[in-house]
Formats: structure tokens, C-alpha cells, sequence
């Protein structure tokens, strides 16, 4: 059996992995599909403070007071930030890394700096509505150009600016992980396919792409459960 551990995107909470974690528990995994600080179940802890390196500290906390080995690490959209630092932070304890249209940094960069200009307009815009450091949820089909609150309330929990302006700070240990795969939507909604054309040609990277939205996990929880069990068994074949 394999441990999982599930980081959601931005604006979302733990709620997205429902389907998968009852999936692959039932089949005697062990799941953690914790929500980040400020979010979901946690939206009450949100503040001003809250930034990248708290996420990434939430997953790295996690994995050492679970005392977790072999982690298969999956983060979707902006999860793939996350799993990115935690990576290279513990990668003595990942096995393998998934990314479900997951940005996937270089040292230094923000998740801000890499989003899609019209993203970063709205997000900037929106967070001037919001005291300046929280953004209300902002998905596809609801990012007004001038930052007003998109009319749709059920998207998630407002998050905090820091989450993306802040530069990712790392060593290169997270290349140490030999097993890595990504995942892209035929749709590209987001405009996260450069990340894909990054890695597709890259022998180091197993590059999938599935006909859905932005939202591959909540769209498709069996074909999400399908590749994370296929990432552990490539990670017990080495």
C-alpha cells in the first residue's frame, strides 16, 4: 500500500479530494488531503501573514509528524507551488510528484509572476477591494478584468496575496525525485499548458494530457485515482 498525500489549488480546500481519498482508502492506501492555512476548513486562520512558505511548511509539517516515507505528492493548479517546496525540502521522504495542471517553479519565481497576465490584473484589482491582501476565489470562467468579486459564491475561500507574490526559494533537491508525472486539461482554461511544453520532451517527466476543465480533480476522480496508483507502483518498480 502507498501513502498519498493530496494538496489542493488555490481558493479551494480539501473538500475537491473527497472522491479520490474514499477511493483509495477503501482500497487500503493511506490518504492525507489536508486543506492550507487559511483555506477550506482552515479559512478562519487566514490572514495577512499567510503566504508560500506557510503552505509549504502545512504539507512539510504533515509528512514529519505523520512520519511519512515513499509519499506519492500530488498538487493541483496552485498546489503545484506547494509540492514543489516541499519537495526540495524533504526529498528523502517524496517518492514521487503529480501534478494535475500544476504550476511547477524555477528558484525565485512567484506563482504570481508565472500566472497569465489577465490573472494577475484581476488578482491585483481584486485584492485593492479585499484591504490589499485577500483575494476573493477567482477560477476560469469568473475573472472580471477590473477585480470586482465574480458573482458565483461557491468556489472556495478567499486567499491571501502573499500565497502568490512570494518567491519560491529552492536548492534543486526537489530534481532528486525520479518519478514525476504531469497531468494536463485539453482545454488549457488557465493557460498553464507552457508548464506541460515545459516538461512533455523532458525524459525525466511522464507527460499525460485528459479531455476535461481546469478542475481535473473534481472532474475526473477516476482517472485521478487511476494515475496516482499508477505513480506508486512505477515508484516501487525502481
Amino acid at each position: 500500500m502507498a501513502n498519498f498525500v493530496l494538496v489542493h489549488g488555490g481558493w479551494r480546500g480539501s473538500l475537491i479530494w473527497r472522491r479520490i481519498v474514499r477511493r483509495l482508502r477503501a482500497e487500503g492506501h493511506e490518504v492525507y488531503a489536508p486543506s492550507l492555512t487559511g483555506l477550506g476548513d482552515r479559512s478562519h486562520l487566514s490572514h495577512a501573514g499567510v503566504n508560500l512558505s506557510t503552505h509549504i511548511q502545512d504539507i512539510v509539517s504533515l509528512i514529519q509528524y505523520e512520519d511519512l516515507n515513499e509519499v506519492v505528492l500530488c498538487g493541483a493548479s496552485y498546489g503545484g507551488m506547494v509540492i514543489t517546496g516541499v519537495a526540495d525540502r524533504i526529498s528523502e521522504r517524496i517518492a514521487a510528484l503529480v501534478y494535475l495542471e500544476g504550476i511547477v517553479p524555477q528558484d525565485g519565481e512567484s506563482g504570481f509572476a508565472l500566472a497569465p497576465e489577465a490573472l494577475r490584473v484581476a488578482v491585483i484589482n481584486n485584492a485593492a477591494l479585499h484591504g490589499g491582501y485577500s483575494i476573493s476565489p477567482l477560477t476560469p470562467d469568473t475573472i472580471p478584468a477590473d477585480g470586482r468579486d465574480p458573482s458565483p459564491v461557491d468556489h472556495g475561500s478567499p486567499q491571501s496575496l502573499a500565497t502568490f507574490t512570494e518567491a519560491i526559494r529552492l536548492k534543486g533537491n526537489q530534481n532528486k525525485i525520479k518519478t514525476k508525472i504531469y497531468l494536463m486539461s485539453t482545454s488549457d482554461q488557465l493557460g498553464l499548458g507552457k508548464f506541460y511544453d515545459q516538461v512533455k520532451n523532458d525524459p525525466a517527466w511522464i507527460p499525460r494530457a485528459i479531455d476535461c476543465g481546469h478542475d481535473i480533480a473534481q472532474e475526473k476522480p477516476e482517472e485521478v485515482v487511476a494515475l496516482l496508483k499508477e505513480a506508486a507502483v512505477l515508484v516501487r518498480s525502481r
